[in-house]
C-alpha cells in the first residue's frame, strides 16, 4: 500500500507544512484537512495550491471531510450540499480524487437499520450528484461511536451498494472499524474497488465504549487488530492507500516534520510486516 498523511494527524500545522513534511519524509499523498484549506485559502488561491503540490511533488488525496450529512434539518442539510459544492469545485481544481463524508448522529427518536439505510442513501444520492459534477467521488467514513447512526463496516458497504454511484466508496478507519465492533470477515466481504481509503491508526488499551479520539496513538503502539486488518485487506486484493489519522492532542504539540517521520516509519514498518 501507499501510504497518506492526514492533516488531523498534524493539526496544528498549517496547511502548507502538512506538504512540505510529506514530501520531506517520503509520504506519496496528503489528505487536506477542509479547516487548514479554508484558512490557506484566505490569503492564497486554488492555482497557489496547485503550486504548492507540484512544488512539493505530492498530490493531494482527499478533502476531510463534510461532517454529520444526514439526519439533518433542513437548513443545516442546505448548508452541507452547499459545502459539498464548495469543496468540489476546490477538488477539481486541484485534481483531488475524493471528499470525505460522514454519517449524522442518530435521531434523538431513534432510527431502524432501514431508516438509517434510506436516509443515507437519500442524502448520498444528492450529494453524488453535486460531486459528479467535478469528477469527484465521495468517500463514505463510518463512526464507531454509540450515538452514530453507521457504526459498522457492513451497514456502511450495504449504504454504499444500496446507494449504486460510481463516484462513491468506503473509507475504513481502524480505530472506528475497532470502537464499533466491525469484524474481519466484514473486510473480507467487501469488493476492494469500493474501499478509497484506509485510514491507519492505533488505540490505547480502553474498553471499547471509553475509547476517544484522543486516545489514538501512532501504528504499532496500541491494541488494535492492524496486523489482522492488513491481512484481510490483501486477502481481497486491495492495494491502495494507508492514511495515517490521529486526532491525538499531544502529537500536535510536536514538531510537525519529526511526527511525520515517526508516523511514516511505523506505518511503513507495519505494511511491510503485517
Amino acid at each position: 500500500m501507499k501510504i497518506a498523511l492526514n492533516g488531523a494527524t498534524t493539526m496544528s500545522a498549517h496547511l502548507e507544512t502538512d506538504f512540505d513534511a510529506a514530501s520531506v519524509m517520503g509520504f506519496d499523498f496528503v489528505e487536506i484537512w477542509a479547516a487548514k484549506l479554508r484558512k490557506f485559502l484566505q490569503d492564497q488561491t486554488p492555482n497557489d495550491l496547485r503550486t504548492l503540490i507540484r512544488q512539493t511533488n505530492v498530490p493531494p488525496l482527499s478533502i476531510n471531510s463534510i461532517e454529520h450529512v444526514t439526519f439533518r434539518d433542513a437548513d443545516a442539510y442546505n448548508a452541507i450540499k452547499d459545502e459539498c459544492e464548495e469543496l468540489t469545485r476546490i477538488a477539481a481544481q486541484i485534481a483531488c480524487p475524493f471528499i470525505v463524508v460522514v454519517p449524522g448522529k442518530l435521531p434523538g427518536t431513534g432510527a431502524t437499520r432501514a431508516e438509517v439505510i434510506d436516509e443515507s442513501v437519500r442524502v448520498l444520492t444528492e450529494l453524488c450528484d453535486i460531486a459528479a459534477y467535478g469528477g469527484v467521488s465521495l468517500a463514505f467514513e463510518f463512526l464507531g461511536q454509540t450515538d452514530c447512526s453507521v457504526q459498522t463496516l457492513d451497514l456502511a458497504h450495504e449504504i454504499v451498494r444500496v446507494t449504486g454511484r460510481q463516484n462513491l466508496g468506503l473509507v475504513i478507519d481502524s480505530f472506528h472499524f475497532y470502537a464499533g465492533g466491525s469484524t474481519i470477515a466484514m473486510i473480507e466481504a467487501v469488493d476492494p474497488k469500493l474501499i478509497y481509503i484506509f485510514h491507519i491508526n492505533d488505540a490505547e488499551n480502553l474498553p471499547r465504549e471509553q475509547l476517544l479520539d484522543k486516545h489514538r496513538l501512532l501504528p504499532g503502539l496500541g491494541i488494535l487488530p492492524l496486523r489482522e486488518m492488513i491481512a484481510a485487506f490483501r486477502r481481497i486484493g486491495y492495494d491502495g492507500v494507508a492514511s495515517v489519522e490521529i486526532f491525538r492532542p499531544e502529537y500536535w504539540e510536536r514538531d510537525t516534520f519529526a511526527l511525520a517521520q515517526e508516523a511514516h516509519s511505523a506505518t511503513k514498518q507495519l505494511l511491510e510486516i503485517g
